[in-house]
This record gives structure tokens, sequence and C-alpha cells, in this order.
């Protein structure tokens, strides 16, 4: 299994989005951990999941509301 992982700074340059952003309104808001991005060895360090996101980027559900319990709210 074969994944794209990126640091905050390299998916913000795909993204569009500052690194400030994503680490203080993009993360656990929208990027969900063991999702969107990892904490290899259980360090500070956060690599993200660059097929997670992008599924989620062009996805129709991502103008869902994701549910606290898993599920999502479509209206």
């Amino acid at each position: 299994m074969s994944q794209t992982l990126l640091t905050t700074d390299e998916l913000s340059s795909r993204i569009k989005y500052d690194a400030r952003t994503i680490r203080e309104q993009l993360k656990d808001a929208v990027l969900l951990e063991g999702i969107h991005y990892i904490r290899p060895f259980g360090r500070r360090k956060i690599l993200f999941v660059w097929e997670a996101i992008e599924a989620d980027l062009f996805s129709r559900a991502s103008a869902a509301i994701p549910m606290a319990n898993g599920g999502i709210c479509h209206g």
C-alpha cells in the first residue's frame, strides 16, 4: 500500500492554504487523525495523507457536515 505523505508546508503548497491555517483551523476540524494525517512513532510531527485529502477535496460528500459519531449530515 503506497501513500503519499506530506508535511504541512508541502500540503499548503498543494491546496493553496497557509500552513498556519492548516495547523490551527483545518486540522482536527476538517482533517481527521488516522484518516487525513498521522503522527509517526507517536511524535509531535504530523504527516498528511495526500490520497485521503485529495479524495475528500473532489468528492460530492465534501459539502456534507461531519458528525461527532463519524456519520455525515446531508443538510
